[in-house]
């Protein structure tokens, strides 16, 4: 079984007591630990697969806490760098009625961004490992070029690339900067995860199934088109596969999206997936693959947090379980 490598940023959310205010009326918060490639790598390492986490946190009180946080859920840390010249980032969440957020983001820079090219080691990289990563550390910054050498290092080792835009645009001064950014590197991804609110921005076409269809450019083999509680459809180059979502009372979504394509990353892995493998493997066990990945993130929106709400695996894999006839 490979390991998962997650490159990217690890920020402090601060989650308010109350749902339904503005960021303004909020008197109380609750600091949790956040950031989507940190929620990845700890989702994978939850479930029971060795995951590990390529950042740059600040020499800080905070920068402590999300170390200790990634240890104690089992996230390799050796990879995470310590900085004196930027601050761990923060994030203020404000928490609609009905779970959904709002963000106000703390970093200019913060040291996530900081990580150089010349801190990326190759020789971690092996042929069954996987990478993921996401596009809020692709802002103009030595991160972007740490994410385009780790990239190219996990290519050439014949590892798996895999990419959730996860759109933040109040952190682009520019939103067509960052449209072009993601564009920029779909095609170095093998995987690329996309939800239904960001497909139209991406890719500037409306009609669904058109734009769905130029995301397969470059190594592009699959595309996993996720619709909140809707569920998620995963689109090879020759087939298409549906599945449907999962009920649950939602109290915070914050980290829903890195719980799914956690579970669905987890699952590739114990399959010992590979570049030549990935399609055959979804081809022959989608059904399962997608069942249990819709079910790690409804599941974690039944509590705040991200990391702090990532079911056990034995909870997914009971919950997801088919009905017998």
């Amino acid at each position: 079984m490979g390991k998962l490598f997650s490159i990217g940023e690890v920020l402090i959310d601060m989650i308010p007591a109350q749902k339904g205010l503005q960021l303004k009326e909020v008197e109380s918060f609750t600091r949790v630990p956040g950031g989507a490639p940190a929620n990845v790598a700890a989702v994978v390492a939850t479930y029971g697969n060795e995951s590990a986490l390529i950042t740059k946190v600040g020499e800080d009180a905070f920068g402590d806490f999300l170390v200790d946080t990634l240890r104690e859920v089992g996230v390799g840390t050796d990879m995470v760098y310590r900085t004196e010249e930027a601050n761990t980032a923060l994030a203020f969440v404000s928490l609609r009625e009905d779970g959904e957020r709002d963000f106000s983001f703390y970093r200019n820079p913060s040291a996530d961004l900081l990580l150089t090219e010349d801190e990326i080691n190759p020789d971690w990289f092996a042929s069954n490992d996987l990478l993921h990563f996401c596009s809020v550390d692709l802002v103009e910054s030595p991160m972007k070029y740490a994410h385009m050498k780790a990239i190219k290092s996990m290519k050439e080792k014949g590892g798996v690339i895999s990419f959730d835009p996860n759109v933040r645009l109040p952190l682009w001064k520019d939103h067509e900067l960052c449209r072009q950014t993601i564009l920029e590197f779909i095609p170095q991804a093998h995987i690329v995860k996309i939800s239904d609110d960001e497909l139209s921005f991406i890719t500037g076409i409306e009609d669904e199934q058109k734009a769905i269809q130029s995301l397969f450019t470059g190594d592009v083999q699959v595309v996993v088109f996720t619709k909140g509680a809707e569920g998620a459809t995963l689109y090879t180059k020759q087939a298409v596969y549906e599945s449907n979502g999962y009920k649950v009372a939602v109290v915070d979504t914050t980290g829903a999206g890195d719980a799914f394509i956690g579970g669905f990353l987890y699952q590739l892995l114990s399959r010992d997936v590979s570049q030549e493998n990935l399609t055959a493997i979804l081809d022959r066990d989608h059904d399962a693959i997608l069942r249990f990945a819709n079910a790690s993130g409804a599941l974690t929106t039944t509590g705040k947090g991200a990391i702090s709400s990532i079911p056990a695996k034995e909870v997914v894999e009971q919950f997801c379980k088919p009905v017998a006839n």
